[in-house]
C-alpha cells in the first residue's frame, strides 16, 4: 500500500513515518491491504477542516477524531490482482484538536492516539464497520490491536475499559 500523506494544522512531527508504519502493521494483519496496488490520502488536518467533511459528506454536523472515505468496494479489494495500474483505496483525515485533547483525556502520547485512528481508518477502508453490529465492532477492534500491538502499542480498548 502507497500513501499519499499531506500535513495541515499539525504540529511538528514524524507524522509521515507514524502513518507509514500503521499501515505496514494493517498490511500485516489484513493480507489484502498489503496489494502494492492500493494507495490511500491521509490528511492530518485542522478540526474545522473536519468538521467541514463531517458536514459536506457524511451529514454530520460536527467535528470528529478521524473520516475515512473509500473508493473500493470490498469485494473489489479483495478480488484486486497484484499487477495493474495504482488503484485509490480512499481517503483518511485526522483532526488535530479532537485527537489532542482525547489522546490528553486518556493519558496517552498523541503519537499512540494518532497511530490507533491511522489504523482505524485503514480498516474502514477495507470494508470494516463496527456500527453495523457488536460482532462486527469486536471483529474490527481485535484486527485494530493486533495492528497496535505490531507497533508497539498498547491496547487503546482496555485504556477506555478501565476508565
Amino acid at each position: 500500500m502507497q500513501l499519499d500523506i499531506d500535513i495541515e494544522d499539525w504540529p511538528a512531527g514524524e507524522w509521515p513515518d507514524l502513518a507509514e508504519r500503521a499501515a505496514e502493521a494493517v498490511a500485516a494483519v489484513a493480507p489484502v491491504l498489503a496489494n502494492p496496488r492500493l494507495v490511500v490520502s491521509v490528511l492530518f488536518t485542522s478540526d474545522e477542516e473536519v468538521h467541514a467533511l463531517n458536514r459536506e459528506w457524511r451529514g454530520r454536523d460536527k467535528p470528529t477524531n478521524v473520516l475515512s472515505f473509500p473508493m473500493l468496494e470490498r469485494i473489489d479489494l479483495v478480488h484486486l490482482s497484484l499487477d495493474g495500474p495504482p488503484e485509490m483505496l480512499g481517503d483518511i483525515a485526522l483532526a488535530h484538536a479532537t485527537c489532542a485533547r482525547e489522546a490528553e483525556a486518556k493519558d496517552l502520547p498523541l503519537e499512540h492516539h494518532a497511530a490507533h485512528l491511522i489504523v482505524h481508518g485503514l480498516f474502514h477502508l477495507a470494508g470494516h464497520d463496527h456500527e453495523i453490529s457488536e460482532a462486527d465492532a469486536d471483529a474490527m477492534e481485535a484486527l485494530e490491536v493486533k495492528a497496535l500491538a505490531l507497533m508497539g502499542i498498547a491496547n487503546p480498548y482496555t485504556a477506555i475499559d478501565a476508565a
